[in-house]
């Protein structure tokens, strides 16, 4: 992983929930709901979410699974991580929280049922690598599930590429502190793979048996559900 990249989410990490919740308009809940739901989750399921940065996806995972299932949230980064376990026990949630990398994760082969990453895998040094790292800890059959921003199309391009270009940073830097965070996170979501490019890449990676996509507000988000070969 970047050093850059983990130092500028440790900046901005406790700041990153009331950030997250203003400029996404509080749509992000949603997008978390529905990648859940297409994931297949269901009582009993072992998941585990890469990227987890404060634990909303594993928390909204562990709501899902219920006390006979078992949800593990890993991130890269300590600062981030370190807001989840409180979040968990506020809400009475029983959740594992650790730091790992999720190019090179420190479980065995075919350990869960479903592995997740949500606005993440953009940030990894290489996307592929950790397409097929997570793969081989979900079992045959499972199902790895990837919530990731897009570009939306047709009427939406262009307030889309305003606001992300100019509001967002404006925004996220006067809270945080940190503007180039706030120019980063966007800048590399204008230029990652979405849609049907997204799934060509899952699908190169040869560890998946079939793959889809989901659109999400007009395109702004997919969520992408790999079925482990």
């Amino acid at each position: 992983m970047s050093e850059k990249v983990r130092n500028m989410f440790a900046d901005i990490a406790d700041d990153y929930d009331r950030i997250n919740s203003i400029l996404s308009f509080g749509v992000h809940s949603a997008w978390r709901k529905k990648t859940v739901l297409e994931s297949g989750a269901k009582p009993g399921d072992r998941v585990l979410d890469c990227a987890t940065g404060t634990g909303d996806l594993a928390l909204e995972f562990k709501k899902t699974v219920g006390h006979e299932g078992y949800v593990m949230g890993t991130d890269f980064c300590k600062e981030m991580i370190s807001h989840a376990p409180g979040k968990a026990h506020k809400e009475n949630l029983v959740v594992d929280f650790e730091v790992a990398d999720a190019m090179d994760l420190q479980y065995e082969d075919d350990s869960f049922d479903i592995c997740s990453i949500a606005f993440g895998i953009r940030n990894v040094d290489d996307p592929a690598v950790a397409l097929k790292e997570m793969a081989r800890v979900v079992k045959p059959g499972g199902r790895v599930v990837v919530l990731e921003f897009g570009q939306p199309q047709g009427l939406m391009k262009g307030p889309y590429k305003l606001y992300s270009k100019h509001v967002m940073p404006a925004i996220g830097g006067w809270i945080s502190g940190n503007r180039e965070a706030y120019t980063y996170l966007p800048e590399t979501s204008a230029k990652f793979p979405a849609g049907d490019r997204f799934l060509e890449l899952m699908n190169s990676t040869g560890s998946y048996s079939r793959s889809r996509a989901e659109k999400l507000t007009g395109g702004i988000a997919y969520v992408y559900v790999g079925t482990v070969a």
